[in-house]
């Protein structure tokens, strides 16, 4: 933990920075400020050598720890009561609208040729809940932080614009409080963002865009544990053809199966370990989601329990941002923005198709 401190420190430093944009800029989410802080640490040259040298280590604990804390958290948001009194039409298409957001944007994301987990991460940030769910899927599929960092970065910018056109969309779509709150609650990635978004139609849309926004959060735990069924079930592929010197798909002696088995061995993150089917923090989560329905906590220990998963997600998403490498990013900028337009417009348009259908 010593060595943590200094990382740790820098990401509580990045938190009070973000909070005072927020204090004067309060159209920017805590969470969207928090993100773009710890891009900028990286790459300032004063700061550069001491994100990338000795505070490291606490800032990918910041990015890792936190941000399942901050997850566990999230769950006291919710209650089983409000999601289901929207009715079986809204929950419908709420299924809806995140089977096809990440179905097709995962199908794109490959065929675009977007190296490591990236597809996937994601596919999971514009069908759930942004950098939170990009968070909760890296840790059961032990993904690169790169990968992450690069995929919250392109989820928290298209969540961000969305706060500025959907509202311009509003009326030209002919939609009302209730209709406009629920297509942003389907469509918008982040909480922040979505209530960013939605307060702009009113007490009536915000209403609506939360509670449809909490009933696609609670997909994250079946979503995390799919991930982590894939994990295991590529874990054991991985070890089977590391002991046969092949990398799965190959065949054993060739080069690429040499060169399989020795990243099996360079990387113990993804192939020395078994993750759960159903990691420790998704199972708080589901815990945090009963213990708010049971109704025993006042809205005092609520209010305190928001305020330390917000602080705690915007340590972690500082602690993510701060692993940007925007060469590697300009690199592949052109796909992944590819990628982020397309899922943008997949979202858009199947959660306004399900308003229209269901409302």
């Amino acid at each position: 933990m010593r060595g943590d401190a200094p990382g740790l420190l820098l990401a509580a430093l990045g938190v009070a920075a973000a909070l005072g944009v927020h204090a004067v800029v309060p159209a920017v989410p805590k969470l969207t400020a928090a993100v773009v802080l710890g891009m900028a640490a990286a790459h300032l040259p004063g700061l550069r050598p001491v994100v990338r040298g000795i505070a490291r280590p606490g800032l990918s604990t910041a990015g890792k720890r936190l941000m399942r804390a901050g997850i566990v958290l999230l769950g006291l948001k919710l209650s089983l009561g409000d999601v289901l009194g929207l009715g079986w039409a809204t929950v419908v298409m709420v299924l809806a609208v995140v089977a096809a957001t990440f179905a097709g944007t995962l199908w794109l994301g490959r065929r675009l040729g977007l190296p490591g987990d990236q597809p996937l991460l994601v596919a999971t940030g514009y069908s759930i809940c942004g950098a939170s769910a990009i968070g909760a899927v890296s840790q059961a599929a032990g993904s690169e932080e790169e990968d992450v960092a690069a995929s919250v970065a392109l989820v928290t910018l298209c969540g961000t614009l969305a706060i500025a056109v959907l509202p311009l969309l509003q009326h030209p779509l002919g939609l009302g409080e209730v209709e406009f709150g629920r297509w942003v609650g389907a469509s918008v990635h982040d909480v922040g963002q979505v209530v960013a978004t939605a307060q702009t139609g009113g007490a009536g849309a915000l209403r609506e865009a939360v509670l449809v926004k909490l009933m696609r959060v609670v997909l994250l735990a079946p979503l995390v544990a799919g991930v982590a069924v894939v994990a295991r079930r590529n874990l054991r592929a991985a070890r089977a053809a590391g002991a046969a010197g092949t990398e799965p798909g190959t065949e054993p002696g060739t080069a690429a199966g040499a060169d399989g088995a020795a990243r099996a061995a360079e990387n113990p993150v993804k192939t020395g370990s078994r993750p759960p089917i159903v990691p420790l923090f998704v199972a708080g989560f589901l815990a945090m989601i009963v213990l708010r329905t049971t109704g025993v906590l006042p809205e005092r220990a609520l209010g305190l329990a928001g305020d330390a998963q917000e602080l705690l997600l915007a340590a972690a998403l500082f602690g993510l941002g701060s692993a940007v490498h925007l060469p590697t990013m300009i690199r592949t900028g052109g796909r992944i923005a590819l990628l982020g337009l397309g899922s943008w417009v997949v979202v858009a348009g199947v959660s306004y198709a399900g308003v229209l259908i269901t409302t």
